[in-house]
């Protein structure tokens, strides 16, 4: 099929879903609905000597139920997370592997560290026994297209294939991205989302050493609070998302239950700081702007956001300010706001790839997920941030926004079909 100047219509038709709270979409969704928090002390890594000793941790993960247990050991926890969430996702839409042109088929799937993990493993290897016990499938465990090239391998999906790396933006690129592919007639089928991994020594002690984690030790379960005027920073998680996108025509062909329609997204960057937002928010205001208009809709009309919000001091000030700007003040009023994040706490590269799984369900229950921990009102974010409680409202438009150090911007906008 030849490439189109007339982009086609993009739906979503499969989810899978890996966090802290859940091993499934319906587990995760679930969970969130009744305020459950995935926060504890940590028991991936040895923490005692640092400053932070909580975190997010995906439980009772059992990598064998979708790998072979030596290829397992070939592969990083980030891309057992990769392959578990896609295999539910592939079988959530119902996909027939014999019945598609496989070469129509792509993935487009992100990681913001990769497989951090193994890198620490392998050095401590090199510093203990020397350079000849450095495992000699080193680089694939460590490469951040290790998840796009195993999805890819599983399901024979031949067409594009890549990993892009933006942050904590990475995976919401990852889906405008493969939406973009189908648009444009380069594919029918796309795999997509993102998938982290990273508590281990680097990753908890670089992100509590630029004091960007919560040190609420004491009491886990409260410590990511996205918006609170209390916040004192993101509570590190780890977990994967993974969507399947069709061509509209493509889907009902095949009678695919569709969640929502991918009507289109925005990215920018700040142009600013390597780690910090810009407190006016320009950039992530600009990503929202781009998204509405490459949907074709205006703020009036959207629903339900999944912010980024991440408990940051600086972020969910800079995302308030944003979502002013690029709506309104009235408007800005009007739309229902959350944050996930207080329940599954910040699952870096992979947060968009599960945030646009929300929005979507959020779109088939007409329910808007609570941020939980929300107890002072922050007087520089003052909207209606969802608190403490889930809301009945009928969703015609979500967007999800992931910001990523590097200044990242990234919206993404789906709206109900309704055939």
């Amino acid at each position: 099929m030849a490439k189109t100047l007339t982009p086609r219509r993009v739906v979503v038709t499969g989810l899978g879903m890996v966090t802290p709270v859940g091993i499934g979409t319906e587990e995760s969704w679930d969970a969130l609905i009744a305020g459950k928090s995935g926060a504890a002390e940590l028991t991936l890594v040895d923490h005692k000597d640092f400053p932070v000793h909580i975190g997010c941790e995906v439980k009772d993960f059992d990598e064998t139920r979708w790998i072979d247990k030596r290829e397992a050991r070939r592969l990083d926890r980030f891309t057992h997370f990769a392959i578990a969430c896609s295999d539910m996702a592939v079988k959530d839409a119902g996909l027939d592997l014999s019945a598609l042109n496989l070469e129509r088929c792509g993935v487009v799937y992100a990681s913001g560290i990769g497989g951090i993990r193994s890198i620490e493993e392998q050095l401590l290897r090199y510093a203990e026994k020397g350079p000849s016990r450095i495992s000699p499938f080193t680089i694939p465990l460590l490469m951040v297209n290790c998840g796009s090239g195993s999805i890819a391998i599983r399901f024979g999906f031949k067409g594009v294939n890549y990993a892009p790396v933006t942050a904590c933006a990475s995976a919401s690129h990852a889906l405008g991205l493969a939406l973009r592919h189908i648009q444009w007639g380069e594919a029918d089928v796309m795999i997509s989302g993102g998938s982290e991994a990273g508590i281990g020594i680097l990753g908890l002690g670089g992100f509590s050493n630029m004091k960007a984690l919560s040190t609420r030790n004491d009491d886990p379960l409260h410590a990511s609070r996205p918006f609170d005027k209390d916040r004192d920073g993101f509570v590190m998680g780890e977990g994967a998302g993974a969507v399947v996108l069709e061509e509209l025509e493509h889907a009902k062909a095949r009678g695919a239950t569709i969640y929502a329609e991918f009507l289109g997204y925005g990215m920018t960057d700040d142009a600013h700081h390597i780690t910090a937002p810009l407190e006016t928010g320009e950039g992530g205001a600009r990503a929202l702007k781009i998204a509405l208009e490459d949907a074709g809709i205006t703020p009036d009309q959207v629903d339900y956001i999944n912010a980024h919000g991440t408990s940051t001091p600086y972020n969910d000030a800079s995302e308030t300010a944003a979502i002013k700007e690029a709506f309104g003040e009235e408007a800005a009023r009007k739309v229902s706001i959350s944050s996930t994040k207080g329940s599954t706490g910040h699952l870096l590269g992979a947060a968009g790839g599960v945030e646009f799984g929300i929005a979507a369900m959020a779109i088939k229950h007409n329910l808007i997920p609570q941020t939980i921990n929300y107890t002072t009102p922050d007087p520089v974010c003052d909207l209606d941030y969802t608190p403490n409680a889930p809301k009945k409202r009928e969703i015609r438009y979500a967007m999800s926004s992931s910001l990523g150090f590097g200044g990242h911007n990234c919206t993404l906008c789906i709206g109900r079909y309704d055939g």
